[in-house]
């Protein structure tokens, strides 16, 4: 017997599902698990739930409501997809409704949208309209039947229109109505074929003696007989579009209409995927060096006792040709591939290198992409079993795969594979792991700098470790040169941020024709401004930041909230001209090298240079063809990339990156000064050189980094989180309670941190102030967790979630904000 009710996950941040009743008229509709369904929820709210069960019966104590609506006729979602929902809520404790928000594209989420439409029932001999504004608006809804207000204000671009609007609602001239609205936008084209049932030759006879249509046919029909004979690069698709044929044969629109109008060929239009691929010639695979044919092969023997496995390859060691000799492995296995990388930014550079070997087989997908994009390779996934390799960002662990067979974790180290705001705040790298071992794949995480977590697991035997120890080619490592920066400060040997020694060595390496990178972890002209006179500095209204100019839009900028200010040109505090800029981002940094070096061609990478969607692979791709000297950029230009001709890496401020407080700080700098290091002397066999400016050069970590002894990092680093009881030898879980009163949320806080000592003892530590203790107006409590690894997440959850219960009694807790962040980075 079939379900009359379907158990719905909604996209809100609800932990809850909720049941509804199949309407009769709806029970003949093929209907089930990870189906897309319209719910009504709330007063006048419509959603699209998941199907996630369908129960025998329906609970009681409530109403059970009617499904509006069944979008789908197959699944959007697969089992092992809602499996791994479940997982992600349950492990960072958070809601499925967070999950599925995060996991399925906007555009196939269809909510409603509140519009307005003319009331029929309104009396306007009563009530007339009051002026022509009022007039126009009436006559457009009227026109449109039903419309959103944002639409009216668009079109009729005066004035006082949303104001009127919602007067005409008040007095009942308009009527707000709801209307269901799909985002997703299919992308269609215009192709052309012969005519039905029409011979070449009558097609011919039809033409006669007008040359332009003949050459028309001709194009058209040697595009259909490559595709009869398998297609070429050139025609990948059974259908022959409208512009490309158009091009092929050099002629206008109109003669394509004059053989439509005379029924030798006829124009339909398809729906596309708006992934495409590009058609550049294959390229065979990579020859391997004997320690990359070594590493290879112990992987696969490893992965018949492991399920993953750590590659821990030194900078420039070819890894990369590794991961696609394992790729061309399962692809011709007929299974897939999910590659994933931690920044947007290097998937430029491998899209084309996969792309060279594997071709339409690479699918790309970030958060980059407009919506429609991603829903199109959503459904490529979801109709396809066929071999594919998808490339992308964090987000990528929750496309519908269909044949997963192995995962790869590139540069699995880094903090951007950790989701911080919104929930679900989840790590990529761990969630790729629990997603190849619900599809039976293996997985492979690859790094020249592990995280000491990984490399703690890998050194248990957890997982399995193969060891790459020389860059590719035996070209040596970097050379690391330390300026003391107080040194330099004495000898009166510095120009603003350099170093007179930096810039030397910048010089020599542009004189030679090779390539200059500096790396400075701030971004705008300078970190903050102050009044030199009374130290007056502007701070954030929302946040407890200092704002941080940014000289080419000419404001101040809070990198929290987002909120911009104009910047003064007198102080407000003391009255006097006397604003200076203090410190030193990127773009300050590129406007002082370009004194420095005159002459030089610069490029700069950071969040405000690449907010467009292929600024990213415009700034890698001129720097990689040698059009600019020097490259300025943050954090993106530490991770992965493969520049051939940079001779010189330049850290302006190492004490920065190293003396952040946290207990991951060694680990950070460590990675991020080695990472960057290893983007110079990857080309020609001569050795790069590192020059790192700082005020501590007996640091260890630069020692560390100097010697590039990652194994000497780790032993240190490892006994300092033993002794102290910090990961990998405990869990970390921080709860954050946020409101907008200060002494409201210090209450909350201690009462919340107090009521699970009761019952969590010394594992409970705080509530403190994070560094950053007011945001948007909220203010900020912490406290931290220490939990036993072999502990139950599940049973925190509940002990968390019953504790909060508890407090909410309390009014206050009602206006609060609390989340959860585990194994926060």
């Amino acid at each position: 017997m079939a379900s009359e009710f379907v158990e719905v996950v909604l996209p809100l941040p609800l932990q809850a599902t909720f049941t509804y009743r199949i309407p009769p008229e709806m029970r003949t509709l093929p209907i089930g698990v990870g189906f897309r369904v319209i719910v009504p929820f709330g007063r006048k709210k419509f959603y699209t739930g998941i199907v996630v069960g369908l129960p025998m019966s329906a609970p009681s104590g409530y109403e059970i409501k009617d499904v509006a609506m069944v979008i789908d006729d197959s699944p959007i979602v697969r089992n092992p997809q809602l499996k791994l929902w479940e997982w992600v809520a349950d492990y960072y404790l958070c809601s499925s409704g967070d999950v599925y928000r995060a996991a399925v594209p906007s555009g196939l989420k269809i909510e409603s949208e509140t519009f307005v439409e003319v009331n029929p029932d309104f009396d306007f001999s009563a009530f007339p309209l009051k002026n022509d504004l009022e007039n126009e608006i009436y006559q457009l809804v009227e026109h449109l039947e039903q419309t959103s207000i944002s639409e009216i204000v668009k079109k009729l671009d005066r004035r006082g229109t949303a104001a009127s609007v919602n007067r005409l609602v008040a007095r009942g001239v308009l009527i707000v109505a709801e209307k269901l609205v799909e985002r997703y936008v299919t992308k269609k084209q215009t192709c052309v074929r012969l005519a039905p049932g029409l011979a070449e030759g009558e097609a011919f006879a039809r033409v006669g003696s007008a040359r332009k249509q003949e050459t028309l046919l001709l194009a058209l029909l040697d595009l259909s007989r490559q595709v009869a004979q398998g297609g070429t690069q050139e025609s990948a698709a059974a259908d022959i579009p409208k512009d490309r044929l158009l091009e092929r044969a050099g002629v206008s629109a109109a003669i394509l209409s004059s053989m439509v109008k005379k029924g030798i060929v006829e124009q339909y239009t398809i729906e596309i995927n708006r992934f495409r691929y590009d058609g550049r010639p294959l390229k065979k695979l990579p020859v391997l060096s004997e320690p990359q044919q070594e590493a290879l092969e112990k992987l696969h023997l490893l992965w018949k006792e492991k399920d993953v496995n750590l590659l821990h390859g030194i900078t420039s060691s070819g890894k990369t040709e590794i991961y696609i000799h394992l790729v061309n492995h399962l692809l011709r296995r007929g299974d897939q591939v999910l590659y994933l990388v931690p920044e947007i930014a290097l998937t430029a550079q491998l899209t084309r290198r996969l792309q060279e070997v594997f071709g339409e087989k690479v699918v790309v997908y970030h958060s980059k992409f407009s919506d429609n994009e991603r829903v199109d390779i959503w459904k490529k996934l979801l109709a396809s079993h066929e071999p594919l390799l998808v490339l992308g960002a964090r987000s990528s662990v929750f496309l519908p795969f269909a044949r997963l067979g192995l995962v790869i974790v590139d540069e699995e180290h880094e903090s951007s594979y950790k989701q911080f705001d919104p929930a679900p705040r989840y790590n990529a790298r761990d969630v790729a792991m629990v997603l190849a071992r619900f599809h039976g794949a293996k997985t492979l995480l690859g790094s020249a700098t592990p995280s000491v977590e990984t490399y703690y697991k890998a050194r248990q035997g957890k997982f399995g470790l193969v060891t790459l120890d020389k860059r590719y080619g035996d070209v040596a490592l970097p050379e690391m040169e330390v300026v003391d920066m107080r040194r330099a400060r004495e000898a009166k040997e510095l120009e603003g941020a350099f170093a007179r020694a930096t810039v030397r060595r910048a010089k020599e390496a542009v004189s030679g024709g090779k390539q200059v990178i500096f790396f400075q972890n701030r971004r705008g002209y300078a970190p903050m401004v102050r009044c030199r006179q009374c130290a007056w500095v502007p701070r954030c209204e929302h946040c407890d930041v200092s704002l941080t100019y940014h000289r080419a839009l000419r404001q101040l900028q809070c990198h929290y909230c987002g909120a911009v200010y104009p910047i003064p040109q007198v102080c407000p505090q003391c009255k006097e001209p006397a604003i200076e800029e203090i410190g030193y981002g990127t773009e300050r940094v590129e406007d002082e090298l370009a004194a420095l070096l005159p002459g030089v061609t610069m490029l700069r990478m950071d969040l405000d240079s690449t907010r467009n969607k292929h600024s990213h692979e415009q700034i890698i791709e001129a720097f990689s063809e040698g059009k600019a000297n020097v490259l300025v950029g943050t954090q993106m230009v530490t991770k992965g990339l493969d520049f051939k001709d940079v001779e010189v890496v330049g850290v302006l401020n190492a004490d920065a990156v190293i003396n952040y407080p946290d207990f991951r700080s060694g680990e950070r700098g460590f990675n991020m000064l080695e990472q960057v290091s290893g983007r110079a002397g990857r080309g020609d066999g001569s050795r790069g050189r590192v020059v790192v400016q700082t005020y501590e050069p007996s640091h260890p970590i630069l020692g560390y980094v100097a010697s590039h002894d990652y194994e000497g990092f780790y032993n240190d680093e490892v006994e300092q989180r033993r002794k102290h009881f910090y990961p990998p030898f405990v869990r970390l879980i921080y709860v954050y309670i946020k409101h907008r009163d200060r002494a409201v949320v210090a209450r909350l806080a201690d009462s919340y941190a107090g009521r699970l000592r009761q019952l969590l003892g010394g594992r409970v530590f705080g509530p403190d102030e994070p560094a950053v203790a007011r945001v948007q107006n909220l203010y900020i409590r912490r406290i931290m967790l220490k939990i036993e690894v072999n502990a139950s997440i599940s049973k925190i959850k509940e002990l968390l979630r019953q504790t909060y219960l508890d407090l909410h009694s309390d009014p206050a807790m009602r206006q609060a904000t609390l989340y959860y962040d585990v194994d926060p980075q």
